[in-house]
């Protein structure tokens, strides 16, 4: 009979549960660090009770040495806790970061409003949460009963008194999570908006300067900023309080505790040791709650910071590692597919459906608004909201390991990115540059001379986002990274954007090259020279197929249409002028 599980654990929790042992551990010496912190109280009492009184100086030597081996056990016990919470924050760490940069990639991928910063930022935050005071902080707490218990023990009344300003410290701790928890939220979300804003706006930094556009965003920044300014503050103000009112608790309990016991010494009720003994205990005794209290904060951001990393990795589950594939021929199949956005009414695409054998090359052409570029990226399996099936090799794309599939795809997009690197690493799509395979894509691509004459060759950095190339030149570097390793398919977008009329020559060669491989090749363009190259052509119009079959059949298919267009009627001759009749 199998076993009926009640709840499953999350990916996040599982990877925590995994570190147990360690918790274990840490547990076990916070026990022992902990208890080792009523050597100060019996040392009290052994000096001011025993020593003392007897004045055996023998005594004494022997108290303090026994007391201070015990401080030097604590001291490792303290030490291995950290040691083991750091290295179970490495750890940790480890195992996600790869999981999380996969997730945080999809998720930006499909156009979320996770960013990949926020979700590494997430991660460290638990990190850091896991080895820092807060962890300590709760472990430590469980031990604030057992160290009221042995302040009744001294005496009952200080008990009391140590019992009451706990609950007061308690209820200020709860107080806190209360109403801190919303502000601090709001405020690090502001934060992530205003940043992300700037940071978005600040990669067409020339287009701003060049048209004047600084100070309209500066106000719109600003704007944004004010409002995380104003949010900030308000939860820090309540942060500063609720420590501030910890703070007077915590001072008022050392005296008020001092006096008690100066007052039972007086009546003859304690011992001077023991009200000394019983003054530190109380103070060990809601130091924890205390530390709490300093670390609600760090605790409440750790705790947002969870939910959003364990949603992210439950919307975004991990492939399986298991899946592999022949290597794809280049075959794609469309089968209703609809393309949606979010905000837009109707749909980009609507039921495309069509089948491209392997070694074709098919020529995508319409207006702009058409749906050309998404139905690049449905093709290449990165369109986020889509319905239908785009099969590769008679495969749902989805089944594909990304990792794997990816050298036997290529895709340009419509608006070229190259990545900080040399030429060659780019050509290489940033993996091990295999020197005959990317000089075989730059000749190709119809390059090769025009990159030796730079002043590095192939080895010439291009800079952020290749912002040293020109842009016919980031348009051919695209396409000979994208045609790298002869991939079964390759989707270009726009190839020719940028290109003048040697390029597009060179462009046209390189789709003949790719054919005469028997490559599948998918050109979108708005320009006819690109047909000529082409098997088959497909025409869209808002989102659907308009026309589709072999390139001369669709291209005979239009010249009537366009012949049987109605001319504009000739004008009418203009009026003979009369000439005036004599009087």
């Amino acid at each position: 009979m199998k076993k009926i599980a009640f709840f499953q654990r999350s990916e996040l929790t599982a990877t925590l549960w995994a570190f147990r042992q360690e918790f274990l551990i840490v547990g076990i010496l916070s026990f022992l660090s902990n208890l080792l912190m009523l050597s100060p109280t019996i040392y009290m009492l052994q000096v001011f009770d025993r020593v003392i009184p007897s004045q055996n100086e023998l005594t004494l030597v022997a108290v303090s040495l026994i007391t201070l081996f015990l401080f030097g056990v604590m001291a490792c016990s303290e030490w291995l806790r950290s040691r083991v919470l750091v290295r179970a924050g490495m750890r940790f760490d480890e195992q996600l970061s790869t999981r999380v940069f996969n997730a945080s990639f999809e998720a930006y991928l499909s156009q979320s409003s996770t960013s990949p910063s926020r979700a590494f930022g997430d991660l460290i935050q638990i990190r850091q949460f896991l080895t820092g005071n807060g962890i300590f902080a709760l472990f430590d707490a469980p031990w604030a009963p057992i160290y009221i218990a042995v302040t009744f023990l001294l005496h009952p009344w200080l008990g009391m008194l140590s019992l009451i300003f706990a609950v007061v410290q308690a209820a200020l701790a709860w107080f806190g999570h209360r109403h801190t928890v919303a502000p601090a939220e709001e405020a690090a979300t502001a934060a992530s908006e205003t940043n992300s804003y700037l940071q978005s706006k600040l990669r067409n930094a020339e287009v701003l300067e060049s048209m004047g556009m600084i100070g309209n965003l500066q106000k719109r920044w600003n704007q944004k900023h004010q409002i995380w300014m104003g949010k900030n503050s308000s939860a820090l103000g309540l942060t500063h309080r609720v420590t501030a009112w910890s703070k007077f608790i915590r001072y008022s309990q050392q005296s008020l505790a001092l006096g008690a016991g100066a007052l039972l010494v007086i009546d003859g009720q304690l011992s001077p040791g023991a009200m000394i003994a019983a003054n530190v205990l109380m103070g060990r005794a809601l130091a924890p709650i205390d530390q709490l209290v300093g670390t609600w904060r760090g605790f409440v951001t750790s705790r947002a910071a969870f939910g959003r990393l364990e949603k992210l990795l439950l919307d975004y589950p991990e492939r399986d590692p298991a899946l592999s594939r022949v290597a794809p021929t280049g075959a794609i199949t469309l089968r209703r597919v609809v393309a949606s956005a979010e905000g837009r009414e109707t749909p980009i695409l609507k039921n495309i459906s069509f089948a491209v054998p392997a070694g074709t090359v098919v020529a995508v052409l319409g207006p702009s608004g058409s749906g050309k570029s998404t139905l690049a990226r449905a093709m290449v399996g990165i369109w986020p909201d889509l319905a239908g099936e785009v099969l590769l090799d008679d495969m749902p794309m989805e089944r594909w390991s990304r990792t794997e599939l990816g050298p036997h795809l290529g895709y340009l997009p419509q608006d070229v990115e190259l990545f900080e690197g040399s030429i060659a690493e780019n050509i290489a799509r940033l993996g091990n540059v295999d020197s005959a395979k990317v000089i075989e894509a730059a000749r190709c691509a119809g390059m090769h001379e025009m990159i030796l004459r730079f002043p590095k060759g192939y080895d010439t950095p291009i800079g952020e986002a290749g912002g040293l190339l020109s842009g016919g030149q980031r348009q051919r570097v695209g396409l000979a990274r994208a045609i790298y390793g002869e991939p079964a398919l390759i989707v270009l977008d726009e190839p020719n954007a940028n290109l003048d009329d040697a390029g597009e020559t060179a462009l046209l060669q390189t789709v003949q090259a790719l054919k005469a491989k028997g490559k599948t090749v998918i050109l979108i363009t708005h320009r006819p020279g690109a047909i000529a190259v082409a098997d088959r052509l497909i025409l869209l119009r808002d989102g659907e197929i308009f026309a589709d079959g072999p390139k001369d059949t669709v291209l005979a298919t239009l010249r009537p249409a366009k012949a049987s267009r109605p001319s504009a009627p000739p004008a009418p001759p203009a009026p003979a002028l009369e000439s005036p009749q004599p009087a």
